[in-house]
Protein backbone atom coordinates (compact mmCIF):
# COMPACT_ATOMS: atom_id res chain seq x y z
CA UNK A 1 0.00 0.00 0.00
CA UNK A 2 1.36 3.62 -0.60
CA UNK A 3 0.15 5.15 2.36
CA UNK A 4 1.43 3.06 5.01
CA UNK A 5 4.38 1.33 6.56
CA UNK A 6 4.42 -2.60 6.68
CA UNK A 7 6.77 -4.45 9.15
CA UNK A 8 6.87 -8.23 9.51
CA UNK A 9 8.74 -9.83 11.67
CA UNK A 10 12.02 -8.04 12.29
CA UNK A 11 14.57 -8.36 14.12
CA UNK A 12 18.05 -6.37 15.62
CA UNK A 13 21.02 -7.61 17.65
CA UNK A 14 23.50 -5.56 19.03
CA UNK A 15 26.03 -8.23 19.62
CA UNK A 16 24.51 -11.24 21.27
CA UNK A 17 21.98 -8.97 22.56
CA UNK A 18 18.88 -8.83 20.92
CA UNK A 19 16.84 -5.28 20.89
CA UNK A 20 14.18 -6.45 18.31
CA UNK A 21 12.47 -9.88 18.17
CA UNK A 22 9.67 -10.54 15.72
CA UNK A 23 8.43 -7.18 15.33
CA UNK A 24 5.26 -7.13 13.01
CA UNK A 25 3.69 -3.44 12.56
CA UNK A 26 1.19 -1.52 10.00
CA UNK A 27 0.89 1.77 10.41
CA UNK A 28 -1.30 4.02 8.24
CA UNK A 29 -1.54 7.65 7.66
CA UNK A 30 -1.93 10.24 10.74
CA UNK A 31 -0.53 9.96 14.06
CA UNK A 32 0.61 6.33 15.17
CA UNK A 33 1.63 6.12 19.07
CA UNK A 34 4.70 3.62 19.92
CA UNK A 35 4.21 3.72 23.80
CA UNK A 36 6.98 1.58 26.11
CA UNK A 37 9.07 2.15 29.15
CA UNK A 38 12.54 3.38 28.58
CA UNK A 39 14.95 0.65 26.89
CA UNK A 40 12.07 -1.02 25.43
CA UNK A 41 13.21 -1.30 22.15
CA UNK A 42 11.06 2.01 21.00
CA UNK A 43 14.13 3.88 19.74
CA UNK A 44 15.82 1.20 17.88
CA UNK A 45 12.66 0.68 15.92
CA UNK A 46 12.66 4.35 15.10
CA UNK A 47 16.25 4.09 13.90
CA UNK A 48 15.44 1.09 11.81
CA UNK A 49 13.00 2.83 9.78
CA UNK A 50 15.10 5.75 9.42
CA UNK A 51 17.83 3.50 7.99
CA UNK A 52 20.08 4.56 10.27
CA UNK A 53 20.30 0.64 11.86
CA UNK A 54 20.12 -2.54 9.36
CA UNK A 55 17.37 -5.01 10.73
CA UNK A 56 18.21 -9.09 10.57
CA UNK A 57 15.69 -10.98 8.88
CA UNK A 58 11.60 -9.90 8.52
CA UNK A 59 10.65 -7.10 5.92
CA UNK A 60 9.86 -3.37 5.99
CA UNK A 61 7.86 -1.38 3.31
CA UNK A 62 7.57 2.23 3.28
CA UNK A 63 5.04 3.62 1.11
CA UNK A 64 5.36 0.76 -0.95
CA UNK A 65 9.28 1.28 -1.24
CA UNK A 66 11.52 -1.26 0.53
CA UNK A 67 13.47 -0.53 3.21
CA UNK A 68 17.16 -1.38 1.66
CA UNK A 69 15.94 1.00 -1.11
CA UNK A 70 17.79 3.69 1.80
CA UNK A 71 18.17 6.74 -0.62
CA UNK A 72 14.17 6.53 -1.63
CA UNK A 73 13.21 6.07 2.27
CA UNK A 74 15.35 9.08 3.07
CA UNK A 75 13.90 11.09 0.45
CA UNK A 76 10.64 10.51 2.09
CA UNK A 77 11.48 10.44 5.64
CA UNK A 78 11.39 13.02 8.16
CA UNK A 79 13.67 11.72 11.36
CA UNK A 80 13.68 14.00 15.05
CA UNK A 81 16.00 12.36 17.05
CA UNK A 82 15.62 12.37 20.82
CA UNK A 83 18.79 13.86 20.95
CA UNK A 84 18.16 16.15 18.48
CA UNK A 85 21.22 19.53 17.91
CA UNK A 86 21.40 21.95 15.70
CA UNK A 87 24.36 24.22 14.76
CA UNK A 88 24.59 26.53 17.79
CA UNK A 89 26.06 29.27 16.23
CA UNK A 90 24.20 29.94 13.27
CA UNK A 91 20.41 31.49 13.61
CA UNK A 92 17.52 29.30 12.87
CA UNK A 93 16.94 30.64 9.58
CA UNK A 94 20.75 30.01 8.33
CA UNK A 95 20.73 26.56 10.10
CA UNK A 96 17.49 25.58 7.71
CA UNK A 97 18.86 26.89 4.99
CA UNK A 98 22.38 25.07 5.12
CA UNK A 99 20.59 22.02 6.02
CA UNK A 100 18.93 22.40 2.55
CA UNK A 101 21.66 22.77 0.63
CA UNK A 102 22.92 19.78 2.26
CA UNK A 103 19.66 18.14 1.04
CA UNK A 104 20.32 19.83 -2.90
CA UNK A 105 17.30 22.01 -2.51
CA UNK A 106 17.73 24.90 -4.96
CA UNK A 107 17.69 28.66 -3.50
CA UNK A 108 14.03 29.28 -4.33
CA UNK A 109 12.07 26.12 -3.25
CA UNK A 110 14.54 26.04 -0.04
CA UNK A 111 13.39 29.83 0.93
CA UNK A 112 9.53 28.99 0.22
CA UNK A 113 9.99 25.87 2.37
CA UNK A 114 12.12 27.62 5.08
CA UNK A 115 9.17 30.73 5.23
CA UNK A 116 6.01 27.72 5.16
CA UNK A 117 7.72 25.98 8.00
CA UNK A 118 8.91 28.99 10.53
CA UNK A 119 5.61 30.47 10.38
CA UNK A 120 4.16 26.77 10.90
CA UNK A 121 6.13 25.92 14.19
CA UNK A 122 5.82 29.76 15.17
CA UNK A 123 9.57 30.84 14.79
CA UNK A 124 9.44 33.53 12.11
CA UNK A 125 9.71 35.81 15.00
CA UNK A 126 12.93 34.32 16.30
CA UNK A 127 14.46 33.39 12.52
CA UNK A 128 17.55 35.41 13.35
CA UNK A 129 18.05 34.27 16.73
CA UNK A 130 20.95 31.85 17.32
CA UNK A 131 20.36 28.04 18.26
CA UNK A 132 22.11 27.99 21.06
CA UNK A 133 19.61 30.80 22.55
CA UNK A 134 16.69 28.71 21.99
CA UNK A 135 14.51 27.66 24.76
CA UNK A 136 14.35 23.65 25.01
CA UNK A 137 10.58 23.97 23.20
CA UNK A 138 11.89 26.21 20.46
CA UNK A 139 15.17 23.96 19.49
CA UNK A 140 12.00 20.84 19.43
CA UNK A 141 10.03 23.01 17.11
CA UNK A 142 13.12 23.76 14.88
CA UNK A 143 13.32 19.89 14.95
CA UNK A 144 10.12 19.34 13.42
CA UNK A 145 10.87 22.21 11.08
CA UNK A 146 13.96 20.51 9.70
CA UNK A 147 12.54 17.16 9.53
CA UNK A 148 10.09 18.11 7.58
CA UNK A 149 12.24 20.74 5.11
CA UNK A 150 11.96 18.04 2.51
CA UNK A 151 8.47 17.87 2.39
CA UNK A 152 8.21 13.70 3.42
CA UNK A 153 5.83 11.56 3.39
CA UNK A 154 6.30 10.13 6.76
CA UNK A 155 7.76 11.88 9.81
CA UNK A 156 9.29 9.88 12.56
CA UNK A 157 9.57 11.92 16.01
CA UNK A 158 11.34 9.89 18.95
CA UNK A 159 10.75 11.42 22.82
CA UNK A 160 9.75 14.68 21.30
CA UNK A 161 8.67 16.10 24.72
CA UNK A 162 10.75 14.37 27.26
CA UNK A 163 12.19 17.38 29.62
CA UNK A 164 9.41 20.27 28.34
CA UNK A 165 6.72 22.27 30.73
CA UNK A 166 3.17 21.76 30.19
CA UNK A 167 2.56 24.41 27.70
CA UNK A 168 5.61 23.64 25.48
CA UNK A 169 4.90 19.90 25.60
CA UNK A 170 0.65 20.69 24.40
CA UNK A 171 1.96 23.62 21.50
CA UNK A 172 4.16 20.69 20.45
CA UNK A 173 1.18 17.98 20.50
CA UNK A 174 -1.05 20.09 18.95
CA UNK A 175 1.94 20.92 15.88
CA UNK A 176 2.41 17.26 15.27
CA UNK A 177 -1.42 16.79 15.06
CA UNK A 178 -1.43 19.35 11.90
CA UNK A 179 1.22 17.47 10.87
CA UNK A 180 -0.10 14.48 10.55
CA UNK A 181 -3.35 15.51 8.80
CA UNK A 182 -1.37 15.13 5.63
CA UNK A 183 1.49 12.08 6.16
CA UNK A 184 2.52 9.43 8.55
CA UNK A 185 3.31 10.63 11.60
CA UNK A 186 5.39 8.09 14.34
CA UNK A 187 5.61 9.12 18.02
CA UNK A 188 7.84 6.75 19.93
CA UNK A 189 7.42 8.08 23.88
CA UNK A 190 7.21 6.36 27.56
CA UNK A 191 4.49 9.69 28.70
CA UNK A 192 0.81 8.22 28.36
CA UNK A 193 -0.47 11.72 27.94
CA UNK A 194 1.36 12.45 24.99
CA UNK A 195 -0.45 9.31 23.45
CA UNK A 196 -3.75 9.57 24.89
CA UNK A 197 -4.06 13.54 23.70
CA UNK A 198 -2.82 12.84 20.05
CA UNK A 199 -3.07 9.62 18.74
CA UNK A 200 -6.11 7.04 17.99
CA UNK A 201 -3.81 3.79 16.61
CA UNK A 202 -1.17 2.65 19.20
CA UNK A 203 1.02 0.23 20.05
CA UNK A 204 2.93 -0.85 23.19
CA UNK A 205 6.47 -2.11 23.04
CA UNK A 206 8.62 -4.08 25.99
CA UNK A 207 11.89 -5.51 25.84
CA UNK A 208 11.81 -5.62 22.23
CA UNK A 209 8.63 -6.85 21.12
CA UNK A 210 5.25 -5.57 20.22
CA UNK A 211 2.83 -6.72 23.40
CA UNK A 212 -0.11 -5.07 21.70
CA UNK A 213 -1.87 -3.14 18.73
CA UNK A 214 -4.87 -1.02 18.16
CA UNK A 215 -6.65 1.64 19.37
CA UNK A 216 -7.06 3.89 22.37
CA UNK A 217 -10.65 2.58 22.91
CA UNK A 218 -9.76 -1.19 22.40
CA UNK A 219 -6.90 -0.78 24.83
CA UNK A 220 -9.53 0.87 27.42
CA UNK A 221 -12.07 -1.92 26.77
CA UNK A 222 -9.26 -4.55 27.76
CA UNK A 223 -8.83 -3.24 31.06
CA UNK A 224 -12.75 -3.05 31.86
CA UNK A 225 -13.53 -4.15 35.10
CA UNK A 226 -10.04 -4.63 35.59
CA UNK A 227 -9.36 -0.94 38.00
CA UNK A 228 -10.95 -0.35 41.65
CA UNK A 229 -10.37 2.48 44.29
CA UNK A 230 -10.99 2.60 47.72
CA UNK A 231 -10.15 4.91 50.85
CA UNK A 232 -6.86 3.46 52.71
CA UNK A 233 -5.70 4.36 56.50
CA UNK A 234 -2.41 5.33 55.53
CA UNK A 235 -0.82 2.81 57.79
CA UNK A 236 -1.86 0.02 55.79
CA UNK A 237 -0.17 1.68 52.51
CA UNK A 238 3.04 -0.63 52.62
CA UNK A 239 0.67 -3.83 52.61
CA UNK A 240 -1.16 -2.69 50.10
CA UNK A 241 1.49 -1.66 47.47
CA UNK A 242 3.09 -5.15 48.56
CA UNK A 243 -0.10 -7.22 47.14
CA UNK A 244 -2.13 -5.04 44.40
CA UNK A 245 -0.74 -3.11 41.33
CA UNK A 246 -1.07 0.93 42.48
CA UNK A 247 -1.55 3.32 39.35
CA UNK A 248 -2.05 6.08 41.72
CA UNK A 249 -2.96 7.51 45.16
CA UNK A 250 -4.54 11.08 46.31
CA UNK A 251 -3.49 11.70 49.55
CA UNK A 252 -6.04 13.33 52.12
CA UNK A 253 -6.05 14.57 55.83
CA UNK A 254 -7.21 11.22 57.11
CA UNK A 255 -6.96 8.39 54.51
CA UNK A 256 -5.29 8.37 50.86
CA UNK A 257 -7.34 7.00 47.99
CA UNK A 258 -5.86 4.42 46.21
CA UNK A 259 -6.12 3.17 42.68
CA UNK A 260 -5.54 -0.61 41.96
CA UNK A 261 -5.38 -2.85 38.94
CA UNK A 262 -6.31 -6.17 39.46
CA UNK A 263 -7.56 -9.22 37.60
CA UNK A 264 -10.41 -10.17 40.54
CA UNK A 265 -12.01 -7.29 42.86
CA UNK A 266 -9.76 -7.00 45.84
CA UNK A 267 -10.63 -8.14 49.17
CA UNK A 268 -10.78 -4.65 50.29
CA UNK A 269 -13.55 -3.11 53.01
CA UNK A 270 -14.82 0.24 50.39
CA UNK A 271 -13.71 -1.37 47.15
CA UNK A 272 -14.94 0.44 44.45
CA UNK A 273 -15.46 -0.67 40.21
CA UNK A 274 -13.64 2.31 38.44
CA UNK A 275 -13.35 3.55 34.93
CA UNK A 276 -10.02 2.52 33.67
CA UNK A 277 -7.81 5.76 32.05
CA UNK A 278 -5.31 5.53 29.26
CA UNK A 279 -2.65 4.88 31.96
CA UNK A 280 -4.34 2.48 33.99
CA UNK A 281 -5.17 0.28 30.87
CA UNK A 282 -1.34 0.84 29.42
CA UNK A 283 -0.29 -0.65 33.24
CA UNK A 284 -2.84 -3.69 32.57
CA UNK A 285 -1.26 -4.37 29.74
CA UNK A 286 2.25 -4.71 31.11
CA UNK A 287 0.62 -6.52 33.62
CA UNK A 288 -0.80 -9.06 32.01
CA UNK A 289 1.67 -9.81 29.74
CA UNK A 290 3.86 -10.84 32.95
CA UNK A 291 5.86 -7.27 32.72
CA UNK A 292 7.16 -6.35 35.81
CA UNK A 293 5.60 -4.07 36.75
CA UNK A 294 6.55 -3.83 40.77
CA UNK A 295 8.44 -0.51 39.97
CA UNK A 296 12.11 0.27 40.17
CA UNK A 297 14.02 1.45 36.80
CA UNK A 298 11.33 2.23 34.09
Amino acid sequence: MDNCIEIRNIDKFYGRKQALKNVSLTIHQGMFGLLGRNGAGKTTLMKTLATLHCKKGGSITVCGTPIEHVKEIRSMTGYLPQDFSMYPSMTVQESLDYLGVLSGMDRQLREERIKLLLGRVNLTEHKHKKVRALSGGMKRRLGIAQALLHDPKVLIVDEPTAGLDPEERIRFRNLLCEVAEERIVILSTHIVGDIEATCEDIAIMNSGEILWQGTVPELLQGAEGKVFTFNAPKKYLPQIKKQYLVTGMLVQSEYTTVRIISDHTPDLQGIVLAEPNVEDAYMYCLYSHGCDVSGGDA
